[in-house]
């Protein structure tokens, strides 16, 4: 009982000490970087024991609103509050401060660049058999604004995702995914550090269709006769869009140009597809071609 006693008595007491202040800066401007991170205040202040607690269990600090506590003046910005200032926004009232040192604070600023990358995604995903994702990974957002010293900024033009991996996926997909940020840099700053990736899964087939070939630059006064005049097509399709697939949005070319070796074969090549469908090849791998007098 006398220890506890004796501990009030004590907290209950004004003391008198001087403290360094750390200082935390806030709404620096995008576009400015603050070049000298190490400034701080020394205050003198006075009151009861139990206040000084806190600056015991945890670093003070002082909070620097750059939009309206600085002046922006030659190339520095200039910090000059008053003691009265400071213990009605950055002290209670059972704090009396007696002293700052230095009483101006000077904060040299450096210009940033900013800039917008994209986001490429790192993944290692795999569908369960017959499922695929029906059009693309959207990324939300699908890029992010680099802040920084410009030689820096420059030299980065796109941010990978950390790897993201899922297996026998059967199901829409909607993952928050982490940034891969550079770790030793601590003058950039990045719009987000994770973005969301979502795709809709879809249950898939595989379809086939005849198509018509078409030979190209096909010189004037030569007339050709070719054989097949047609090739079986396959693709894979969600079962969504199946029945919307067709003939016409298939387009297979032969070029004349390309003829192999002077010998009468063609190669088919797809020129036109339609962008719902995956995995699109012909299966006739030669077309053969005479020439008519």
């Amino acid at each position: 009982m006398a220890f506890i006693i004796l501990i009030f008595t004590k907290l209950s007491k004004e003391y008198t000490n001087t403290i360094v202040f750390s200082i935390e800066k806030v709404n620096v401007p995008q576009e400015d970087v603050i070049l000298n991170d190490s400034v701080a205040l020394n205050i003198t202040i006075k009151t009861h024991g139990y206040k000084w607690l806190k600056y015991y269990f945890s670093k003070p600090k002082i909070t620097i609103d750059f939009k309206k506590d600085v002046i922006k003046k030659d190339s520095v910005f200039v910090w000059k509050k008053s003691k009265t200032y400071l213990e009605n926004t950055q002290f209670g009232k059972q704090v009396a401060l007696l002293n700052i040192s230095p009483e101006v604070l000077t904060f040299r600023y450096g210009i940033n660049m900013v800039k917008k990358v994209p986001v490429i995604l790192h993944s290692d995903i795999s569908f369960n058999p017959g499922f695929d994702i029906s059009k693309h990974y959207i990324l939300k957002p699908d890029s992010v604004v680099v802040v920084g010293p410009k030689a820096v900024v420059l030299n980065i033009n796109a941010i990978q995702t950390k790897r993201l991996v899922m297996k026998d996926v059967r199901k829409n997909i909607l993952e928050t995914v982490k940034l891969k940020l550079p770790e030793k840099n601590n003058n950039l700053t990045f719009s987000n550090n994770e973005i969301q990736v979502k795709a809709s899964v879809e249950k898939f087939t595989e379809g086939t269709l005849k198509v018509p070939v078409k030979i190209i630059n096909v010189p004037e006064g030569i007339s050709l006769k070719y054989f097949p005049k047609e090739v079986s097509v396959a693709y894979y399709v969600s079962l969504s869009n199946y029945n919307t697939i067709s003939v016409k949005d298939f387009e297979v070319v032969c070029d004349y140009n390309k003829a192999i070796n002077n010998q009468s074969l063609l190669v088919p090549e797809l020129e036109v597809f339609p962008k719902v469908v995956k995995n699109v090849k012909i299966n006739q791998q030669r077309i053969e071609f005479i020439i008519l007098k």
